[in-house]
C-alpha cells in the first residue's frame, strides 16, 4: 500500500496505490501553499479509500527537480511519514514520473518546467510499444541547447508546466512537437506512484534517512552567497 505525493510545482497531488492499483487521487491547484493543502488531502483520501495510516507500507514523493519549496515540503512530509512508520520511502525523479505518468503507447516524452533564467529542467524518454526507456538525464538546459539534443524521427509529446514555453519557443525548429491539452501539463501524484512502484519492482530499497532534494541547480540565495564570496 503506497501513498505518492507531488509538490514539486503549482499544483498539489497525493496518489494512493495497492500494489500496481491506483485506489485514489486528490488533486489541488488554487495557488494554496502546499503546507496549508497536502496532509489534508492526504488524511482525506486515506479517508475515502477505507485506508489508515497503519495499513501504508511505502512512501513516495517528487524529490526534485521543481520548485524549492516545493519540493522541500513534499520531501520532509513523506520522509516525516516513512519515518513514523519505519517503512520504506522513494524519492523519484520529477521529470520521470511526469513521463511515466503521461501514458503514451509510443513516441518521445519531452517533460519540461520552467526554471526561469531561460532555462527549463527536461529530460526525454522513449515509449516503443509500451516500453518506456530514458533517452537522456534529468537538467536545467537553455531553450536554445534543448533544441539541438532532440530527434526528429518520432512525435515530441511534451509535459509539465513548461510546455507552452517550450512549444511556442521551438515549434518551428522542433516541428514534431506535440502540445498537450491543459489537464495533462500539471505534474501528478499519479506518476510519482508508478515510478515508486518501478524503483520497488527493481529492489530499491527507499532508505527514508538518504533521501535528499535534487535541485539540479543551486538556490538564488545560494548563488547571491557565493557570488559575494568571490
Amino acid at each position: 500500500m503506497l501513498l505518492a505525493f507531488e509538490t514539486s510545482a503549482k499544483a498539489a497531488s497525493v496518489a494512493l496505490f495497492d500494489g500496481d492499483k491506483l485506489l485514489g487521487e486528490s488533486y489541488q491547484n488554487t495557488g494554496l501553499t502546499h503546507s496549508q493543502t497536502l496532509m489534508l488531502m492526504a488524511e482525506d483520501l486515506l479517508k475515502n479509500a477505507g485506508v489508515t495510516v497503519a495499513d501504508l507500507t511505502a512512501v513516495g514523493v517528487a524529490a526534485g527537480p521543481g520548485s524549492f519549496t516545493g519540493v522541500r515540503i513534499g520531501v520532509s512530509a513523506a520522509k516525516g511519514l516513512a519515518w513514523g512508520r519505519e517503512i520504506p520511502c522513494y524519492g523519484v525523479s520529477t521529470l520521470e514520473a511526469m513521463a511515466l505518468g503521461f501514458g503514451v503507447h509510443d513516441g518521445y516524452i519531452l517533460p519540461t518546467m520552467d526554471a526561469r533564467r531561460n532555462q527549463v529542467y527536461t529530460a526525454l524518454f522513449s515509449v516503443e510499444k509500451g516500453t518506456f526507456s530514458r533517452i537522456f538525464e534529468d537538467s536545467a538546459i537553455a531553450l536554445s541547447e534543448l533544441k539541438e539534443k532532440l530527434p526528429g524521427d518520432k512525435p515530441i509529446f511534451l509535459v509539465g508546466d513548461g510546455s507552452k514555453l517550450t512549444y511556442n519557443t521551438l515549434k518551428e525548429a522542433v516541428p514534431n512537437l506535440i502540445l498537450p491539452p491543459e489537464h495533462k501539463m500539471h505534474q501528478r501524484a499519479v506518476g510519482v506512484g508508478l515510478a515508486a512502484n518501478k524503483a520497488i519492482s527493481q529492489g530499491d530499497a527507499g532508505d527514508a534517512a538518504a533521501l535528499v532534494p535534487n535541485y539540479l541547480r543551486l538556490s538564488q540565495a545560494e548563488r547571491e552567497r557565493l557570488e559575494k564570496m568571490k
